[in-house]
């Protein structure tokens, strides 16, 4: 089982943060614009864990001989059943430096987009916080 499931399923916020490369790049399902940093990405996924009800990972997809995962899930979110992936990407010091989640189906997203939509405020907070720390 790959460290960053690990620490997702036993919901180790520090442990999933210590994952993350300085620059990660995180983008999100429903967001235009990519989320670049450590800090808000930490505090994105910080409010996913929130959101997310019944989460839990069905299937592991990696690339043996590069730098490549993906971990495909399945969640609730605003009573909407939801499926999705998590691509992640390491550096060369075996951290995350692109993080990529895409869901389905379109009903679900909207539900996410409204979860996480109502979550910006503390997310942003979280992330000023740490990255002024």
């Amino acid at each position: 089982m790959h460290p960053f499931r690990q620490a997702v399923e036993a919901r180790d916020e520090a442990a999933i943060e210590a994952l993350l490369a300085e620059n990660v790049v995180f983008t999100s399902p429903v967001a235009f614009k990519p989320y670049p940093g450590k800090a808000i990405t930490a505090a994105i996924l910080r409010g996913v864990m929130r959101v997310f009800e019944d989460f839990t990972y069905v299937r592991e997809i990696a690339d043996p001989y590069g730098r490549d995962h993906a971990l495909v899930f399945t969640a609730t979110v605003g009573g909407r059943r939801i499926q999705g992936c998590d691509f992640l990407h390491f550096d060369e010091d075996g951290r995350i430096d692109d993080f990529t989640v895409m869901v389905r189906p379109l009903s679900a997203a909207q539900a996410l987009a409204a979860a996480m939509g109502a979550q910006f405020d503390r997310i942003a907070r979280e992330a000023g916080e740490a990255a002024g720390a």
